[in-house]
């Protein structure tokens, strides 16, 4: 988690991840960006969100958890992963009680196995090979000039 503290005071260069060139590790910190992304957003403060009319209605001592609106803003606002459990300890020891790393090496394996590269579009193609074209000539003209200049 050294990346939230970056992330949250505007850097945009955070980098790291997956360095152990581990494909397990790689997923697992895009968990971890993915909830850093989730905490940049910022937590909405408004007349809905506040909900005043709730908390008069079901008082100091009463049940949030059953009232529609937590749930509505609750969903909203849940960061979801995909490798991290959060099962009660009953239901991740009947799923197998594999831990993180074990899930992302499942993960991984399927992803190398199945996953399927979708093409660029033409225009988008066309883009990259005139960008490349560019800094190659680019490259040309300044190692012409360098030539020039070492006469």
């Amino acid at each position: 988690m050294t990346n939230l503290l970056p992330a949250i005071t505007g850097s945009n260069v955070i980098y790291g991840m997956g360095m152990t060139m581990s494909y397990e590790q790689l997923l697992i910190d895009q968990e971890i960006v993915k909830m850093t992304r989730r905490i940049l957003q910022g937590i909405p403060v408004n007349k809905d969100t506040l909900a005043l009319d709730v908390i008069k209605a079901v008082g100091p001592a009463g049940n949030y958890l059953a009232q529609s609106h937590t749930m509505k803003y609750m969903r909203q606002e849940l960061s979801t992963t995909n490798l991290i459990n959060r099962r009660m300890r009953e239901s991740w020891e009947k799923a197998g009680s594999k831990r993180i790393d074990q899930v992302a090496n499942e993960q991984a394996r399927d992803i190398l196995e199945n996953y399927k590269v979708t093409p660029l579009p033409d225009d988008v193609k066309k883009r990259i090979h005139d960008i490349v074209v560019e800094g190659e000539e680019e490259a040309e003209e300044l190692a012409r000039f360098n030539a020039k200049k070492n006469l």
